[in-house]
């Protein structure tokens, strides 16, 4: 497995089949309906004028195994040193210690950046996610109760964050 920068030629179709088995089987996205092929333009303009990494784990044979991104937490700029992130394995693929690699080559990436705080937004229920962010040191740091309502029941959204040591100078401007 090999660690790339994802390109919307090269990997946009396999983040948007990631994407879309995660929306139709699980809790992982709080949406309703497979995203369509179009979405992933913008999808990469947003991560590309933010200047915010796509990252893939790639097998020898070329395919997409898992990704990493991060991106705006909020708009305001007092949120500047603040990323949310997301991880997405490939249904095939889970439980290989490939999200751990990918979260780990995340965080690498915003300390490069110069982030401070990193925040994932995880489903109560999706423990091997919870699991896998407090390997890494994130913490819980709320919940908001009923935050969505998908497969008829109403679904809890935990933040869990983790404080970089970055930056050494944080300014405000």
């Amino acid at each position: 497995m090999q660690f790339v920068a994802c390109t919307y030629d090269a990997h946009a179709a396999a983040i948007l089949e990631i994407f879309n088995e995660a929306i139709v089987n699980s809790t992982a996205l709080y949406d309703y309906k497979p995203r369509a092929p179009e979405s992933m333009v913008n999808w990469f303009k947003d991560k590309e004028a933010g200047r915010f990494p796509v990252i893939g784990a790639v097998a020898p044979d070329g395919q997409l195994l898992g990704f990493a991104s991060y991106g705006t937490f909020r708009v305001r700029p007092a949120y500047k040193y603040t990323v949310e992130h997301s991880v997405y394995v490939h249904k095939n693929h889970r439980g290989k210690r490939i999200g751990l690699a990918l979260m780990q080559q995340l965080i690498a990436k915003a300390r490069e950046e110069q982030y401070h705080v990193m925040v994932g937004g995880i489903d109560i229920s999706n423990s091997g996610s919870i699991a896998l962010h407090e390997k890494l040191g994130f913490v819980h740091a709320g919940t908001i109760r009923h935050a969505a309502f998908k497969f008829g029941r109403w679904l809890d959204l935990g933040f869990y964050q983790l404080l970089l040591d970055t930056p050494a100078h944080p300014v405000d401007d």
